[in-house]
């Protein structure tokens, strides 16, 4: 697919497919508990949460993961400002994403503002307590470029072994190099070639139970 062209999408359900991938947005069985046992649960949140904290994520998708992330900031309690940068080489359609977060009605509200920004074409959306930047292009270059570091991350592209560019060695050492001191990281994904690579980039790997049907997960933190 060219840069700027939307993913041809079918759908199971309210769950978009991505046809080029083979792969679906998130769970079939339940995305936003996926999203919160892997993603929160896996870099210990929302307790680590403080003014500031900035998530990055490969794989913006439907925004289930920064709005799941937004509700639990707000749910605790938390001051000040929620930093939460996504890389996307093919961002869907905001009425795509509003569909698929049908499925989760308590999210809606959280989502609408965002939604109504990127329908306009916006790339960073600033919210009483949110900044957001959708970072748009193939992360391979364009975390190289990326002048912050990550407190957490959420490793959330396709399956290794259909979508090998997001899970690159030189992408995971990108991916070290730009997560701040004590930062984690947490995927669905126990790939052996996954684990070995984010030790490779300087993270202590281990693997945990998974979600649902997925036996196992991993997470990290950086030494």
């Amino acid at each position: 697919m060219e840069k700027d062209q939307q993913p041809d999408l079918e759908w199971q359900g309210q769950v978009p497919v991505a046809k080029a991938f083979d792969d679906p947005y998130f769970s079939l069985t339940d995305g936003l508990a996926e999203t919160r046992h892997v993603f929160l649960a896996g870099n210990d949140l929302p307790r680590r949460f403080r003014d500031a904290f900035h998530v990055a994520e490969l794989g913006f998708g439907t925004g289930l993961n920064l709005f799941a992330t937004l509700a639990a900031w707000r749910a605790a309690g938390c001051e000040g400002v929620l930093h939460f940068t996504s890389f996307e080489m093919f961002p869907l359609a905001a009425s795509d994403m509003e569909k698929a977060l049908e499925a989760y009605p308590e999210l809606l509200p959280i989502a609408k503002p965002v939604f109504e920004a990127v329908s306009q074409g916006d790339r960073v959306v600033r919210l009483h307590d949110l900044n957001f930047e959708l970072v748009e292009g193939d992360a391979r270059m364009t975390l190289a470029n990326w002048p912050k570091r990550a407190d957490a991350w959420f490793l959330d592209g396709f399956a290794p072994a259909k979508n090998p560019e997001l899970w690159e060695d030189t992408l995971m050492a990108d991916v070290a190099a730009h997560t701040a001191s004590e930062g984690t990281f947490a995927t669905y994904t126990a790939a052996g070639a996954v684990r070995r690579s984010l030790e490779a980039a300087g993270f202590a790997v281990e693997r945990i139970d998974g979600f649902g049907r997925k036996r196992h997960m991993t997470r990290g933190v950086l030494l």
